[in-house]
């Protein structure tokens, strides 16, 4: 712990197996594919620096919620049961720029974007988003416009499908240096 501003140094966040941070923990500082062996189940957390995506199932799978410096007493009220998984979001600083596409495949419409969109049917008149390339930053994306229903972590890459996935987007945002 930095002395002089209270906080980490190194991303944290301690898992708990009951809500309001009751019952045994778990402080984790990396990604975690299975907290199984540390924890019967998850059900509250504190996160203590650095940014992180919680998974509902192992392998960093299912329902998925980003998270921020904070506490999380009851993870029921995000609409999730238990987490069995999480990830770090490393640290960016960079330029963001991503291209989105209408279709699977990188098919239909493209748009590059550098900036967040709440609505890709009101700027782009897409319908909704089915690929992308990931080119800069870190981005989430979300099933519904206005930055709501499930979302989606993505980072650097091609990502061909995401009805595969069992997502359509309709609205983006990049993940800054709020961490």
């Amino acid at each position: 712990m930095n002395r002089i501003t209270g906080m980490s140094l190194s991303p944290e966040i301690t898992f708990y197996e009951e809500r309001n941070f009751q019952g045994r923990s778990y402080e984790c500082m990396n990604d975690c594919n299975d907290m199984s062996s540390y924890l019967a189940h998850c059900r509250s957390c504190r996160v203590e620096s650095g940014c992180w995506m919680i998974y509902e199932t192992s392998s960093f799978m299912g329902t998925q919620y980003f998270l921020r410096r904070g506490e999380y007493p009851e993870f029921m009220r995000m609409g999730m049961s238990d987490i069995r998984s999480c990830r770090l979001i490393p640290m960016y600083r960079g330029n963001y720029r991503v291209r989105i596409y209408e279709r699977d495949n990188f098919g239909g419409q493209m748009h590059e974007m550098m900036d967040d969109c709440d609505s890709i049917m009101d700027r782009y008149r897409m319908s909704e988003c089915n690929s992308c390339h990931v080119m800069d930053g870190h981005w989430l994306m979300y099933e519904q416009p206005h930055y709501r229903g499930r979302m989606s972590y993505f980072s650097p890459g091609e990502y061909r499908s995401f009805s595969n996935m069992g997502y359509r987007f309709m609205s983006i945002r990049r993940i800054t240096d709020v961490c």
